[in-house]
């Protein structure tokens, strides 16, 4: 079994969920509460988790199975901030950090999956 706590990528996708709830999410208005913020929350906790899950598999397979799933829940959230973004509801100062962090957490994903293949 893998820890996911070793990971890099794991303790950056923490760290995005992290920054997504305490500075992203509180600028988006009450009417959003059950419908782009519930689907930004689904799609960034989902990449840690994801990881974590995978983590506890036994198989090389399994294991980037997860990640492929993670590393689609990182492409969803990009797009959900981008829609929040465009709509006004994510701080101007926000939006560099957050995609940054996105793309970071993207490129390590996508690195663990590429080394897990060869």
């Amino acid at each position: 079994m893998r820890d996911y706590k070793k990971y890099d990528v794991w303790i950056k996708a923490h760290e995005l969920v992290l920054f997504v709830y305490k500075e992203v999410i509180p600028g988006f208005p009450k009417s959003e509460q059950f419908e782009l913020v519930s689907q930004i929350k689904r799609a960034v906790y989902s990449i840690p988790m994801n990881i974590a899950e995978g983590c506890g598999r036994n198989s090389d397979k399994d294991f980037v199975h997860f990640l492929d799933i993670a590393l689609g829940s990182a492409h969803e959230l990009e797009y959900c901030g981008l829609l929040g973004a465009d709509l006004g509801f994510i701080k101007k100062a926000n939006v560099d950090p957050l995609n940054t962090r996105v793309n970071e957490v993207k490129a390590k994903l996508i690195n663990l999956i590429k080394a897990i293949r060869k």
